[in-house]
């Protein structure tokens, strides 16, 4: 796995083409600033989809010196229609990813899984969060998109996950499986889940990658705590992603990462067509284009 953000900068810079962003209701300070960062780091170019003249005051007042460096596709202040002109450039090849702006999520994903013109592939979405540490990159999924997995959608979370920690250059990921307790209970379905997954893993049925669980976060993460607790596993103490059990778990988690351990964080949506970024809408322009860097290896 590339030990941080910066390695992943650097890494997507010796593109040869570059890829390119389309912001859906880009009329936010924040979003257009990571267009301007992305273009500054030779990361991608941005397509700004939204309120045209906002757009352009936006430009004009902050970053002058690129006011005329995007095209901008003028939907007005709908945000919706925002969110449709955004995935057709996915289908037109003017676009490759789309980062989200001022709309909301559900706006986004409403255009991205409409029936006729949306993106979906026929496999279940998930968000896959990558936060950086003092020593390395670590992924986290699902707590963005899929509310309460069955044994299914977490099958499918793993291995959408495993994708992206791939195009991060972690060929084998160690994928833990995270419950509160070391131990398979019938009563807790994640500790059940956890096992049949970890067999399935065993079975080669779930490849380009190793599964252990259950398994509680600190000795997924901390080899000393593993240790203590007696566990004997490949993936204990060094996991490169953690599954948590729901969207509550794995959102408060990315949030106390963000705003208490301050780290520097990213994430994508995978199993569509083009990678989609959902970054909250109060996420800075740092995370945001961070955000892009990330779609922009997923879509390698």
């Amino acid at each position: 796995m590339l030990k941080n953000f910066d390695q992943l900068l650097k890494k997507l810079r010796n593109q040869t083409e570059k890829k390119t962003v389309v912001i859906a209701a880009a009329q936010t300070e924040s979003a257009i600033e990571a267009a301007v960062m992305a273009k500054k780091e030779g990361l991608a170019n941005s397509l700004l989809v939204g309120d045209k003249a906002v757009i352009e005051k936006i430009l004009s007042e902050h970053f002058s010196d690129y006011a005329k460096s995007f095209e901008i596709d003028d939907t007005g202040s709908d945000m919706a229609k925002a969110c449709s002109r955004a995935v057709e450039t996915i289908h037109e090849k003017k676009a490759h990813i789309i980062l989200k702006g001022k709309a909301d999520t559900a706006l986004m994903l409403k255009a991205v899984l409409d029936k006729e013109k949306g993106l979906g592939t026929g496999e279940v979405m998930s968000d896959v969060f990558a936060y950086e540490t003092p020593d390395r990159l670590v992924l986290m999924s699902d707590g963005g998109i899929v509310m309460y997995p069955d044994l299914k959608e977490k099958i499918s979370i793993v291995k959408n996950a495993v994708k992206v920690a791939h195009s991060l250059d972690c060929q084998i990921p160690k994928v833990a499986l995270l419950a509160s307790v070391e131990v398979v209970n019938p009563k807790m379905d994640c500790t059940l889940d956890a096992a049949i997954i970890c067999k399935m893993n065993q079975r080669n049925q779930i490849t380009g990658c190793i599964i252990d669980g259950p398994l509680a976060f600190d000795n997924a993460i901390d080899l000393d705590a593993a240790k203590i607790k007696g566990i004997d596993s490949p993936v204990a103490g060094k996991a490169d992603i953690l599954i948590v059990p729901n969207i509550e778990a794995g959102n408060i988690f990315a949030k106390s990462l963000t705003y208490y351990a301050k780290y520097r964080v990213a994430h994508v949506v995978m199993g569509t067509k083009a990678p989609i970024l959902i970054a909250s809408r109060a996420d800075n322009a740092e995370t945001k284009m961070l955000c892009m860097a990330m779609g922009i290896a997923a879509s390698m």
